[in-house]
């Protein structure tokens, strides 16, 4: 399978991804570009899907992945909130559990711009 490199290496690359769907699970909706928008999307999708089989191998594949950073503190870190409430509300959801909204160029490099979000949040 194909993917693109973002102009990183591996171990950036892959410290870009986890800090990025950590936001996403965090904050259920991220800015950022268009690239690494789709280059996110199955990574998330995978995760939510482990997390909705709730057991306790998928949540340490799950918790290999996810950075453990909390919102504020005292409230639910992003491992917690992704097998508690996300895994809830999508059990009934095949798929899709993210969308991409473009938002246009980004003023300092003309770069495309998109949220990524979960679909049905609050």
């Amino acid at each position: 399978m194909a993917y693109s490199k973002l102009s990183r290496d591996a171990s950036s690359r892959k410290a870009l991804f986890r800090d990025l769907v950590t936001d996403l699970f965090l904050y259920e909706r991220i800015q950022t570009t268009e690239a690494k928008a789709k280059e996110l999307r199955p990574i998330a999708e995978k995760l939510i899907t482990l997390a909705k089989r709730g057991d306790l191998h998928a949540r340490r594949q799950v918790a290999a992945f996810v950075r453990r950073e909390s919102l504020v503190a005292g409230e639910q870190d992003a491992i917690q909130k992704l097998f508690s409430d996300l895994a809830t509300r999508y059990s009934e959801r095949p798929g899709g559990y993210t969308r991409i909204l473009k938002l246009g160029p980004r003023r300092g490099d003309a770069a495309p711009m998109v949220y990524l979000e979960l679909v049905d949040r609050a």
